[in-house]
């Protein structure tokens, strides 16, 4: 399995786990923004550190091919909060 394959093995307690960090990721958003901090800063910061922490533990080429895959998923509404299910 290569680094990138191992980016993306997740197991449910790994899952747990995230779910548990965006509680973290959330709460300190928000209180980035009762702070008078612009939504944009935000996400450019919050995605600066996670972009650097996955490069340092899986290295450049890995992360790559990972983001490689991040515009289809915007397009068919992976990050979309508010998105009507069917």
């Amino acid at each position: 399995m290569d680094q990138a394959q191992q980016v993306k093995t997740i197991t449910i307690e790994e899952d747990d786990e995230r779910f548990v960090a965006l509680g973290y990721i959330d709460s300190a958003w928000a209180d980035a923004l009762e702070d008078g901090v612009e939504p944009d800063a935000i996400a450019h910061a919050a995605l600066f550190m996670a972009l650097a922490d996955l490069v340092a533990a899986h290295g450049e080429e890995s992360v790559a091919q990972m983001m490689a895959e991040i515009p289809d998923k915007v397009r068919t509404g992976e990050y979309t909060l508010d998105r009507e299910l069917h």
